[in-house]
């Protein structure tokens, strides 16, 4: 079987080698222990391994040694990306949404594609952010029609939804989640974790619980959950669990998804919490999503949702 290799030349930089090599011998010929880490054991995006370290030496990345942007010219070029509409894949952010709630394996296997392109984890493009940024406005419109909130309230619930939310939140999870994998989860310390790539992940977790939540749950309040018997709690309070549970798996996959972690199974222990405190919630008599959607309309109004 015919192959072609990279080889290093002093005065040319990478010239192709053609090479003759037997299926059977090929791929142990060139393992390396430097080229290859071992994952974290689950079968995820992560089960196949990437050449490219977050950080490494310019000799190590070959071509990309030349191009390599620091964190600050990545954050310029994003935001300036954010204001050009033409040059934002919004086709290929849908693809990922759609992705993320059917297949989210599917959808860090392309952060991989681009760490070997691009050398970096996190998105380059803004299209996701924008897209759902819009489905947040739209998820928004239906609780203003859940909780008949006036034009005034329903502009002040969709500006804490995004900036509150989504972003606020996500930001000081992102930054918790990044500290604790380059402080803790680290299997080697000549690499570190992209801030920028935990808040993608937070983003990506974040858009399967705003369907959940900001979407199915709106449409089921009125006629199935806002009441007092066990049917409705149990049904409300499920919803909220599926939504963080898929919140923290997603979560677990974009951290699995890189090679220099290690025990990223870590990040699933809050699933068993989560548990146990559903349980209690159904056993207490206490409907999560009454107690939400009251908090929500007051925070839109200043006013109590049910008038005395």
């Amino acid at each position: 079987m015919s192959t072609t290799s990279f080889v290093k030349d002093k005065n040319f930089g990478y010239s192709k080698v053609n090479n003759i090599q037997s299926p059977s011998t090929s791929a142990g010929a060139f393992r390396t222990s430097r080229d290859y880490w071992n994952t974290s054991g689950y079968s995820t995006p992560a089960s196949f391994t990437s050449r490219f370290s977050t950080n490494t030496a310019g000799e190590e990345v070959g071509c990309f040694s030349s191009v390599r942007m620091t964190a600050t010219a990545k954050l310029g070029r994003y935001l300036r990306r954010l204001l050009h509409a033409r040059q934002m894949d919004f086709e290929f952010a849908a693809w990922q949404m759609l992705y993320l709630m059917i297949n989210p394996q599917k959808v860090y296997r392309n952060f991989m594609y681009r760490k070997k392109t691009k050398d970096q984890w996190a998105r380059d493009d803004p299209a996701f952010l924008v897209l759902l940024a819009f489905s947040l406005f739209w998820s928004s419109v239906l609780f203003a029609f859940a909780l008949g909130l006036s034009i005034s309230a329903f502009v002040t619930f969709f500006l804490w939804a995004v900036f509150i939310d989504c972003i606020g939140v996500g930001l000081v999870i992102a930054t918790i989640l990044w500290y604790i994998s380059n402080r803790y989860l680290r299997r080697v310390k000549d690499q570190d974790v992209e801030w920028g790539y935990c808040f993608d992940v937070h983003l990506n977790a974040f858009f399967p619980l705003l369907i959940c939540l900001h979407v199915i749950l709106p449409l089921l309040f009125y006629g199935l959950i806002d009441y007092q018997n066990f049917a409705a709690r149990a049904l409300g309070n499920s919803i909220w669990c599926i939504a963080v549970i898929y919140y923290i798996y997603i979560t677990f996959l974009g951290y699995t998804a890189l090679p220099i972690l290690k025990n990223t199974h870590f990040f699933l222990y809050p699933i068993t919490f989560l548990f146990i405190f559903f349980v209690a919630t159904i056993s207490a008599g206490w409907n999560i999503t009454q107690t939400f959607m009251d908090f929500y309309h007051y925070r839109a109004t200043n006013l109590p949702r049910r008038q005395p």
